[in-house]
Protein backbone atom coordinates (compact mmCIF):
# COMPACT_ATOMS: atom_id res chain seq x y z
CA UNK A 1 0.00 0.00 0.00
CA UNK A 2 1.76 3.44 -1.07
CA UNK A 3 2.56 6.02 1.34
CA UNK A 4 0.34 9.26 1.85
CA UNK A 5 2.31 11.85 0.05
CA UNK A 6 0.75 14.57 -2.23
CA UNK A 7 2.28 17.79 -4.29
CA UNK A 8 3.13 20.77 -2.63
CA UNK A 9 1.94 23.06 -5.19
CA UNK A 10 4.44 25.80 -5.77
CA UNK A 11 3.69 28.69 -8.39
CA UNK A 12 7.30 29.37 -8.71
CA UNK A 13 8.18 25.49 -9.51
CA UNK A 14 7.46 23.92 -12.72
CA UNK A 15 5.30 20.91 -12.32
CA UNK A 16 8.34 18.48 -13.69
CA UNK A 17 10.12 20.08 -10.23
CA UNK A 18 7.16 19.79 -8.30
CA UNK A 19 6.89 15.93 -8.86
CA UNK A 20 10.69 15.59 -8.53
CA UNK A 21 10.68 17.25 -4.97
CA UNK A 22 8.22 15.34 -3.54
CA UNK A 23 9.20 12.14 -4.55
CA UNK A 24 12.56 12.55 -3.40
CA UNK A 25 11.53 14.17 0.36
CA UNK A 26 9.19 10.62 0.36
CA UNK A 27 11.99 8.78 -0.27
CA UNK A 28 14.32 10.89 2.15
CA UNK A 29 11.40 10.65 4.91
CA UNK A 30 10.83 6.52 4.70
CA UNK A 31 7.20 7.33 3.29
CA UNK A 32 8.61 5.11 -0.20
CA UNK A 33 10.34 2.71 1.23
CA UNK A 34 13.87 1.45 0.07
CA UNK A 35 12.98 -1.43 -2.55
CA UNK A 36 9.39 -0.07 -3.07
CA UNK A 37 8.97 0.03 -6.93
CA UNK A 38 8.32 3.02 -8.60
CA UNK A 39 4.95 2.22 -10.86
CA UNK A 40 4.90 5.38 -13.26
CA UNK A 41 1.08 4.44 -13.65
CA UNK A 42 0.49 4.48 -9.76
CA UNK A 43 2.43 7.51 -8.98
CA UNK A 44 1.15 9.71 -11.62
CA UNK A 45 -2.19 8.77 -10.67
CA UNK A 46 -1.48 9.26 -6.93
CA UNK A 47 -0.51 12.56 -7.90
CA UNK A 48 -2.60 13.83 -9.90
CA UNK A 49 -0.33 14.42 -13.18
CA UNK A 50 0.92 12.94 -16.40
CA UNK A 51 3.69 9.94 -16.42
CA UNK A 52 5.84 12.81 -18.04
CA UNK A 53 7.04 14.61 -15.31
CA UNK A 54 7.29 11.13 -12.95
CA UNK A 55 9.42 9.56 -15.64
CA UNK A 56 11.58 12.81 -15.32
CA UNK A 57 11.71 12.77 -11.71
CA UNK A 58 12.39 8.88 -11.50
CA UNK A 59 15.51 9.68 -14.19
CA UNK A 60 16.88 12.82 -11.94
CA UNK A 61 16.26 10.82 -8.44
CA UNK A 62 18.61 7.76 -10.47
CA UNK A 63 21.28 10.14 -10.59
CA UNK A 64 21.55 11.36 -7.51
CA UNK A 65 21.40 7.68 -6.47
CA UNK A 66 18.02 7.34 -4.45
CA UNK A 67 16.18 5.35 -7.50
CA UNK A 68 18.11 2.17 -9.28
CA UNK A 69 16.82 0.56 -12.61
CA UNK A 70 16.25 -2.97 -12.16
CA UNK A 71 16.17 -5.47 -15.65
CA UNK A 72 12.53 -6.24 -16.32
CA UNK A 73 11.41 -4.85 -12.88
CA UNK A 74 12.10 -0.93 -13.60
CA UNK A 75 12.29 1.29 -10.82
CA UNK A 76 12.90 0.91 -7.43
CA UNK A 77 13.76 2.90 -4.34
CA UNK A 78 17.86 2.31 -3.41
CA UNK A 79 18.33 0.80 -0.22
CA UNK A 80 20.73 2.39 2.06
CA UNK A 81 24.56 1.39 1.10
CA UNK A 82 27.36 1.06 3.82
CA UNK A 83 28.97 3.19 1.54
CA UNK A 84 26.41 5.95 1.37
CA UNK A 85 26.04 5.74 5.07
CA UNK A 86 29.93 5.92 5.70
CA UNK A 87 29.87 9.18 3.51
CA UNK A 88 27.40 11.02 5.05
CA UNK A 89 27.88 10.26 8.42
CA UNK A 90 31.85 11.32 8.53
CA UNK A 91 30.81 14.72 6.97
CA UNK A 92 27.76 15.31 9.61
CA UNK A 93 30.26 14.04 12.34
CA UNK A 94 33.04 16.40 11.56
CA UNK A 95 29.90 19.52 11.00
CA UNK A 96 28.38 18.49 14.40
CA UNK A 97 32.01 18.37 16.17
CA UNK A 98 32.66 21.79 14.62
CA UNK A 99 29.03 23.38 15.90
CA UNK A 100 29.30 21.51 19.66
CA UNK A 101 32.59 23.19 19.72
CA UNK A 102 31.53 26.77 18.80
CA UNK A 103 27.72 26.82 20.82
CA UNK A 104 30.02 25.48 23.95
CA UNK A 105 31.76 29.08 23.63
CA UNK A 106 29.10 31.33 22.51
CA UNK A 107 25.76 29.89 23.58
CA UNK A 108 23.69 31.97 25.99
CA UNK A 109 21.28 31.57 28.91
CA UNK A 110 18.14 31.33 26.64
CA UNK A 111 19.97 28.75 24.12
CA UNK A 112 20.30 26.76 26.67
CA UNK A 113 16.77 26.42 28.09
CA UNK A 114 15.66 25.89 24.62
CA UNK A 115 17.94 22.95 24.19
CA UNK A 116 16.54 22.18 27.83
CA UNK A 117 12.87 22.29 26.52
CA UNK A 118 14.19 20.29 23.36
CA UNK A 119 15.56 17.35 24.92
CA UNK A 120 12.86 17.33 27.55
CA UNK A 121 9.99 17.07 24.65
CA UNK A 122 12.26 14.76 22.62
CA UNK A 123 12.21 12.43 25.83
CA UNK A 124 8.75 12.80 26.30
CA UNK A 125 7.87 11.95 22.17
CA UNK A 126 10.40 8.56 22.60
CA UNK A 127 8.45 7.65 26.25
CA UNK A 128 5.32 8.03 24.97
CA UNK A 129 6.17 5.78 21.97
CA UNK A 130 5.88 8.71 19.08
CA UNK A 131 5.44 7.79 15.84
CA UNK A 132 9.52 7.19 13.94
CA UNK A 133 8.98 10.82 12.27
CA UNK A 134 7.93 12.49 15.44
CA UNK A 135 11.00 11.21 17.34
CA UNK A 136 13.25 12.18 14.18
CA UNK A 137 12.16 15.80 14.16
CA UNK A 138 12.06 15.91 17.96
CA UNK A 139 15.68 14.77 17.74
CA UNK A 140 16.60 17.17 14.68
CA UNK A 141 14.50 20.38 16.65
CA UNK A 142 17.44 19.47 19.63
CA UNK A 143 20.48 19.90 17.07
CA UNK A 144 19.08 22.83 15.25
CA UNK A 145 19.43 24.58 18.68
CA UNK A 146 22.90 23.81 18.85
CA UNK A 147 23.78 24.93 14.97
CA UNK A 148 21.96 28.20 15.92
CA UNK A 149 24.00 28.37 19.02
CA UNK A 150 27.21 29.18 16.77
CA UNK A 151 26.16 32.28 15.39
CA UNK A 152 28.38 30.63 12.02
CA UNK A 153 25.87 31.64 8.91
CA UNK A 154 28.06 28.98 6.62
CA UNK A 155 28.31 26.46 9.23
CA UNK A 156 24.65 25.87 9.44
CA UNK A 157 24.17 26.72 5.52
CA UNK A 158 26.51 23.38 5.41
CA UNK A 159 24.75 21.63 7.50
CA UNK A 160 20.98 22.53 6.05
CA UNK A 161 22.45 21.47 3.00
CA UNK A 162 23.16 17.66 4.10
CA UNK A 163 20.14 17.87 6.69
CA UNK A 164 18.01 15.66 3.51
CA UNK A 165 20.61 12.93 3.15
CA UNK A 166 20.84 12.76 7.14
CA UNK A 167 16.87 12.40 7.31
CA UNK A 168 17.08 9.12 5.88
CA UNK A 169 19.40 7.55 8.13
CA UNK A 170 18.61 9.56 11.59
CA UNK A 171 15.14 7.45 10.62
CA UNK A 172 16.53 3.96 9.85
CA UNK A 173 19.09 4.54 13.52
CA UNK A 174 15.67 5.41 15.26
CA UNK A 175 13.80 2.23 14.02
CA UNK A 176 16.01 0.54 16.50
CA UNK A 177 13.28 1.00 19.55
CA UNK A 178 16.69 -0.66 21.62
CA UNK A 179 19.05 2.46 20.94
CA UNK A 180 16.18 5.06 22.00
CA UNK A 181 16.76 4.96 25.25
CA UNK A 182 20.93 5.62 24.26
CA UNK A 183 19.55 8.42 22.65
CA UNK A 184 18.02 10.31 25.04
CA UNK A 185 20.68 9.16 27.75
CA UNK A 186 23.28 11.32 25.15
CA UNK A 187 21.53 13.82 24.31
CA UNK A 188 21.47 14.52 28.60
CA UNK A 189 24.84 14.01 28.53
CA UNK A 190 25.80 16.44 25.63
CA UNK A 191 23.37 18.94 27.26
CA UNK A 192 25.51 19.11 30.07
CA UNK A 193 28.67 19.18 28.66
CA UNK A 194 27.54 22.37 26.70
CA UNK A 195 25.96 23.93 30.03
CA UNK A 196 29.51 23.81 31.67
CA UNK A 197 31.14 24.38 28.49
CA UNK A 198 33.19 21.69 28.73
CA UNK A 199 34.33 21.59 24.98
CA UNK A 200 36.36 18.36 25.01
CA UNK A 201 34.12 16.48 26.90
CA UNK A 202 31.19 18.20 24.55
CA UNK A 203 33.01 16.98 21.27
CA UNK A 204 33.80 13.53 22.24
CA UNK A 205 29.96 12.78 23.45
CA UNK A 206 29.15 14.24 19.73
CA UNK A 207 31.42 11.99 18.24
CA UNK A 208 30.69 9.22 20.03
CA UNK A 209 26.84 10.13 19.21
CA UNK A 210 27.06 9.93 15.56
CA UNK A 211 29.45 7.28 15.75
CA UNK A 212 27.12 5.12 17.63
CA UNK A 213 24.17 6.00 14.86
CA UNK A 214 26.51 4.43 12.14
CA UNK A 215 27.28 1.51 13.67
CA UNK A 216 23.61 0.71 14.45
CA UNK A 217 22.41 1.27 10.93
CA UNK A 218 25.20 -0.66 9.38
CA UNK A 219 24.61 -3.44 12.15
CA UNK A 220 20.54 -3.27 10.89
CA UNK A 221 22.21 -3.60 7.39
CA UNK A 222 24.21 -6.21 7.68
CA UNK A 223 20.73 -7.87 9.57
CA UNK A 224 18.67 -7.33 7.25
CA UNK A 225 21.22 -8.45 4.29
CA UNK A 226 21.32 -12.09 6.16
CA UNK A 227 17.88 -12.23 6.36
CA UNK A 228 16.83 -11.57 2.62
CA UNK A 229 19.36 -13.25 1.78
CA UNK A 230 17.78 -16.42 3.86
CA UNK A 231 14.30 -15.99 2.36
CA UNK A 232 16.11 -15.44 -1.34
CA UNK A 233 17.83 -19.19 -0.33
CA UNK A 234 14.62 -20.79 1.12
CA UNK A 235 12.39 -19.32 -2.44
CA UNK A 236 15.00 -21.60 -4.58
Amino acid sequence: MMSEFTVNMNEYLPLRDLVFNTLRQAILKGELKPGERLMEIQLAEKLGVSRTPIREAIRKLELEGLVIMIPRRGAEVAKISHKSLQDVLEVRGALEELATDLACQRINEEELKELTDAEDHFKKVVENNGSEMEIAEADEAYHDIIYKATRNDKLVQMINNLREQMYRYRLEYIKDEAQRGTLINEHENILEAIRIRDIIRAKTLMKEHIDNQELTVSQNLEDGAEAESRLNHKRK
